[in-house]
């Protein structure tokens, strides 16, 4: 590949946030548009009939071009489509498409051989880590993987990392808790997404709501429940804590619905397990962890959630 190609595309990757499973189904499926159709495109020609969607941008054609390539793994199960903010990206790209061929760059070859390289890398990346220090406590070592994901996601454009983790580390400790087989779990792009399901988990009488942003459409599923018959508990970050009871008491269900921050959540848990014992806390969040890695990899495309203990 040409030095100033490659410049321009990392320097397009790092400026553009082109990052994460929906950017990439993005860049591979325009990519072949212009292979197939020549440069310049119109980005208005990559568009659905019903405007909504970025024009063959699906997890069929993303799949067949990785195949191209060698990769059989599943980069993501809608390809892209569902991903918010595909349309902009899409035109984004193709206008970095159509300078690089007024500069003469334009090896579309190479450019696809880009993507599938930084497709690769997803696949590679390293997994969160957590490292048990005896003077540390619990929600301190809950409050660092957290940390570890908010970052992640302000670097990629893509998935809610920490939205995803919060999820599965509560699903995990649920399981813990209950024991397997006892709460339907489901991928976040399930649970984040608008459905007729109660809450995100459903134990007996109580809906269980997870979010890193609480808003005004979580409080008003929890009135919902309240409406059913069902008892709502929210769970979120320690900085939305405040936000999500300040939007509970303006929606008059500030004495109805049980906040909880995730932090004391799952190490309250993780004591009991214990028996408050110094080595079965070691236990407990060795097992906590497992199950956690289990539940990504069997509902999440993207492993790099997966946690690894130090």
């Amino acid at each position: 590949m040409q030095i100033d190609l490659s410049a321009s595309l990392d320097d397009f990757v790092s400026t553009k946030k082109f990052r994460g499973k929906g950017p990439l189904c993005v860049a591979l499926v325009v990519t072949r548009h212009a292979r197939d159709k020549g440069l310049p495109l119109d980005s208005d020609a990559l568009v659905t009939e019903g405007g909504g969607q970025v024009l063959g941008l699906g997890r069929s054609s993303v799949q067949s071009i990785l195949k191209n390539h060698g990769i059989d793994r599943l980069l993501a199960a809608e390809g892209g489509r569902t991903s918010r903010g595909s349309m902009n990206k899409m035109k984004e790209y193709v206008v970095f498409l159509n300078k690089l061929e007024e500069g003469g760059l334009a090896d579309l070859e190479a450019i696809e051989q880009f993507w599938v390289d930084r497709v690769r890398d997803y696949f590679s990346a390293k997994p969160f880590t957590i490292k048990l220090d005896a003077a540390s406590s619990l929600r301190h070592v809950i409050r660092g993987i957290l940390s570890q994901a908010i970052n992640r996601q302000r670097e990629m454009d893509g998935l809610n990392y920490a939205g995803a983790m919060l999820q599965h580390l509560v699903g995990a400790k649920l399981d813990c808790s209950l024991g397997k087989g006892k709460i339907e779990h489901n991928s976040f792009s399930t649970a984040d997404a608008p459905t007729k399901r109660p809450g995100d988990f459903l134990i007996q009488d109580v809906a269980i709501h997870v979010t890193t942003a609480p808003g005004e459409a979580v409080i008003n599923r929890c009135g919902k429940n309240l409406d059913s018959g069902l008892k709502p508990v929210l769970v979120t970050v320690r900085d939305k804590m405040a936000t999500a009871e300040g939007l509970a008491d303006n929606n008059g269900m500030a004495e109805r619905i049980d906040i909880f921050e995730v932090e004391q959540f799952v190490a309250l848990n993780l004591y009991e397990w214990s028996e408050f014992e110094s080595d079965g806390r070691k236990v407990a969040i060795d097992e906590l962890i497992a199950r956690y890695n289990e539940l990504i990899e069997t509902w999440e495309t993207d492993h790099s959630l997966k946690i690894d203990i130090a």
